[in-house]
């Protein structure tokens, strides 16, 4: 790594696809279908290690994410964010080449969409489980009727069925809190389904995040899954039971610039811009942005007591450092960080290094 001079993200490829594979298997196991959130990684190169594990159908967060992964021949996309009125000529522009499908998350989007489509779409109706982002609450089926009612008659929309995302399990605090989501949440996804099943007897039911996707083993009732972290999991993951220490296949590597012995804290190149601001609780500690590890020869390890990035500005993160690891920590050390949310962490950073092979993951055709 002697090349890396500046904030990195490195990605350990071996335990990626261990990640996806045992995600793969878990729902071929249980006959549900796999469709991962592409936004975790959003990179055409990663996205070969799924297709490599017979994985065909994907999940993005914009019509543009479903544009650049097109191009490097992934044909069905589900664009899992509320469909914007705005970007109809983009979903145009898509949909002739691409099986596409769409969310839709409030009635009154239907005459922008109905008067403004030209070429066929899949469409979904989001359901809101509990963590009040997005969707139709079960109480509001008079709207969900609604909008069938105005696509009944058109040729170029097809209801596909339900999609639910229970967010809401990153604010939990144990294993117990996480099933209890899962089986309200699903309860309530099927159930919706099951009310169009006479008349829509192939719609399908979508279940997302990443904690339940990795803690449930049964989907029962559900058809299909879409988790996306998984594929790197993260501190935030781990601290929730989602994963194990050697599930992380995704670490910051941070110069440090410069230590100050007189309040025992270290200093290094990497920032909000770098690992976001978001936050978790550990221990007695009030906010935590990321966990410190060494590298090794095998990949990295964590110190035997846990060091923490407690305060981050925009380029610097700072580390109070124990007396006995202050010589470990001189400027120009590379050290790595493992980040609280990998999803916004890859998002902020875009490019990898790839650890085992000791190369950048480069995507020609990245925007």
């Amino acid at each position: 790594m002697d090349d890396i001079h500046k904030p990195t993200l490195v990605v350990d490829e071996d335990k990626c696809r261990r990640n996806i594979r045992h995600m793969k298997e878990k729902a071929d196991k249980d006959g549900t279908v796999l469709r991962p959130h592409f936004k975790t990684h959003q990179s055409a190169a990663i996205a070969q290690w799924y297709r490599d594990a017979g994985v065909s159908s994907i999940t993005v967060s914009s019509f543009s994410m479903a544009q650049y992964f097109a191009r490097f021949g992934w044909k069905d996309i589900m664009v899992a964010f509320p469909f914007n009125p705005l970007e109809v000529e983009t979903l145009n522009q898509l949909a002739p080449d691409t099986h596409l499908g769409i969310l839709i998350a409030d009635h009154e989007v239907m005459p922008s969409l109905l008067d403004g489509i030209r070429h066929h779409v899949d469409f979904y109706i989001k359901l809101e489980v509990g963590s009040f982002r997005a969707g139709f609450r079960m109480e509001d089926k008079p709207l969900i009727d609604e909008v069938l009612k105005q696509t009944a008659s058109s040729q170029l929309l097809t209801f596909k069925g339900f999609v639910a995302h229970a967010g809401h399990t990153y604010q939990t605090t144990s294993l117990n809190e996480v099933h209890k989501i899962y089986r309200e949440g699903s309860q309530h996804l099927v159930e919706m389904k099951n009310n169009y099943l006479e008349e829509y007897p192939d719609i399908i039911a979508s279940w997302g995040d990443t904690p339940t996707c990795s803690m449930i083993n049964e989907f029962e009732g559900i058809d299909e899954i879409r988790p996306g972290n998984f594929i790197f999991y993260d501190l935030m993951q781990y601290h929730l039971a989602s994963c194990d220490w050697d599930q992380i296949a995704l670490v910051v590597a941070a110069p440090v610039v410069a230590r100050y012995k007189y309040r025992n804290e270290v200093l290094l190149y990497a920032g909000a811009v770098h690992l976001s601001k978001d936050f978790i609780h550990a221990g007695d500690r009030s906010e935590v942005f990321g966990e410190l590890v060494k590298f090794t020869e095998q990949g990295w390890e964590r110190y035997a007591e846990p060091l923490f990035i407690s305060r981050l500005s925009q380029e610097h993160g700072i580390f109070k450092c124990p007396d006995d690891l202050w010589e470990n920590f001189k400027p120009g050390t590379l050290v790595g960080i493992v980040p609280v949310h990998s999803c916004l962490t890859a998002n902020l950073m875009k490019n990898f290094y790839e650890l085992n092979s000791g190369r950048y993951l480069i995507d020609d055709q990245r925007q």
